[in-house]
């Protein structure tokens, strides 16, 4: 289930709220915004809706709670990807409910600092729905041990405690479940993650080895190996605990809510940068089904920086709006970098940066140029060309540095006589670097032979030259530069094809895509292809790209 459009009217902070355009196969939407600028009054609208799904309904205070005027009428309106509606008011008309399992969310006010409870069975509702369901124990397929509203106290994760073991034990005596199955379903899936969101540093590597229940008057053994010791929940610092409490969260509920929009507020609570980055990562794409949808907010870098990255991901920015006046708000395009204002302000990301220079570059290659450490010099990656050249186009201060495609060196010499600060290399892409004949010979691979590369390289651009031709004008209409202005494009792509015809290496190299032909047979080459890490450090590759950067 995914939500494509919200409508909230008369709702606690919105008088008239439309979120819309969001993607039929949208599965991380962040929501960021200043401190009081509406975020978690969106997820709960959500709790409301959550509430008339399960036939709650609301007590005498809930109006007020979330009516923003109490003489008007409140409207919450979802609309979802396989084109249901759901509605529901104040006062009611007839609400069309959500399907079972169809939401389920955590408040900020979710971390359990220390383990109480000291004996099973003590795993219970919210206290204000035992009366409406006629049962102390927890459905979890109701999600009936959720808070009464969501600025309430959270306090499922001793209950998430007591429901593994009580399926661990079920499992070991009810069925022909080995130890080595338990570990497989219980254990291991939170190792992973806690591996992938720590790291795997020995010293520092944080993992379970032990979940025991409340027990002979005794609380739960909660306990993890760090290093080389042994520490129980209790001691745990307060972002491993958040960590570990969405964790088990999940795994509890991983086989009923699989249909289901989760809505997160604040999971980055008391993390670094880094570790916020895992954390989002890890949870949206090993931990929420392919048919949900995840909602969270923050304000944190990392997170934003996941969302911007992520394809399936959006941005939804509250800041600086007056929800007094109805207001529309669509996704944030991943490329404009002023989504990370919110987390670093401009102003102070432009002291930190004084004097440097700060060059966007496509895809995830930053990681490799930021290896040169070329002087007062940070690289940003952003999605592809397009989105390097509108940055460059939006703040001149900024300088790029382009992967060359198909533009003739007439195109480049326009380019830069109009955009000085956008710097285009002199050959197909970033591969084309790294495999060159020279930077290669550099590092001296076993079975390295020039010449015998130099020949191949022909003979594999003279076999794939009709189809390089094939796609020379369609992949030309792609780009931005002529977009915005044609004046900047050939006429002709005639220079083009006589390089490419050419039998001389340099010119027709400009043109030969490196790293379309590496992924179809490395083999063809002979030797021992050295990693990207290696081929950036090179004298031969420092150069090119400091001489293309300081044209």
């Amino acid at each position: 289930m995914q939500i494509t459009k919200l409508e909230l009217k008369n709702f606690k902070r919105f008088t008239d709220l439309t979120i819309d355009g969001i993607p039929a196969d949208t599965k991380l939407v962040l929501l960021i915004g200043s401190n009081g600028s509406g975020k978690s009054s969106v997820f709960d609208a959500f709790e409301f809706l959550n509430r008339f799904k399960q036939n709650i309904g609301y007590e005498d205070e809930a109006p007020s709670y979330y009516l923003k005027k109490n003489k008007e009428t409140l409207q919450a309106n979802l609309y979802t990807s396989t084109g249901g509606i759901y509605q529901t008011s104040i006062p009611i008309k007839l609400p069309n409910k959500l399907p079972s399992n169809s939401l389920h969310g955590r408040s900020s006010f979710r971390q359990i600092p220390r383990l109480t409870r000291t004996t099973l069975g003590a795993a219970r509702f919210s206290i204000t729905l035992p009366m409406k369901f006629g049962s102390h124990r927890v459905n979890i397929a109701d999600d009936t041990d959720k808070p009464a509203y969501y600025i309430d106290r959270d306090s499922r994760f001793e209950n998430d405690i007591e429901l593994i073991s009580e399926r661990i034990l079920k499992e070991i005596f009810r069925t022909e479940t080995s130890s080595a199955q338990v570990k497989a379903n219980y254990i291991n899936p939170i190792n992973n993650a806690l591996d992938n969101i720590f790291g795997h540093q020995p010293n520092t590597r944080l993992s379970l080895l032990e979940i025991i229940p409340p027990l002979e008057g005794k609380i739960a053994q909660i306990t993890f190996r760090k290093g080389q010791s042994e520490i129980h929940y209790n001691y745990l610092s307060a972002g491993e605990k958040e960590v570990v409490n969405i964790l088990f969260n999940l795994l509890v509920r991983r086989e009923q809510f699989t249909d289901t929009i989760y809505f997160f507020d604040e999971l980055d609570l008391h993390l670094n940068t880094a570790l916020q980055f895992n954390l989002l990562k890890e949870i949206t794409e090993n931990w929420i089904p392919e048919n949900c949808q995840l909602w969270t907010a923050s304000h944190s870098l990392g997170f934003i920086d996941y969302a911007r990255q992520y394809e399936k991901g959006i941005i939804l920015d509250f800041d600086d709006l007056d929800f007094d006046q109805p207001q529309t708000l669509y996704p944030k395009p991943n490329e404009q970098l002023d989504v990370y204002d919110i987390a670093v302000p401009k102003e102070m990301l432009l002291s930190i940066m004084s004097g440097k220079r700060i060059v966007v570059c496509e895809n995830k290659n930053d990681e490799y140029y930021n290896l040169l450490a070329l002087p007062d010099t940070l690289f940003v990656g952003v999605k592809d060309s397009r989105d390097v050249f509108l940055h460059i186009k939006r703040e001149p201060r900024y300088h790029s540095l382009r992967d060359r495609d198909f533009l003739s060196d007439t195109e480049i010499e326009r380019i830069h006589r109009k955009y000085p600060n956008q710097h285009i290399l002199v050959y197909y892409d970033f591969e084309n670097y790294v495999y060159h004949p020279d930077n290669l010979a550099e590092l001296k691979p076993l079975d390295f032979d020039k010449e015998a590369y130099l020949a191949e390289m022909t003979r594999q651009k003279n076999e794939r030259a009709k189809y390089i031709l094939a796609t020379l004008a369609s992949s030309r209409q792609t780009y931005e530069e002529f977009k915005t202005d044609e004046k900047l494009k050939d006429q002709s792509t005639d220079a083009i094809v006589d390089d490419l015809d050419s039998s001389d290496f340099e010119r027709f190299y400009k043109f030969f895509d490196m790293k379309n032909q590496f992924k179809k047979d490395k083999k063809l080459l002979g030797f021992a292809i050295p990693e990207h890490k290696r081929l950036v450090q090179t004298t031969w590759f420092r150069q090119q790209i400091e001489i293309i950067l300081n044209q």
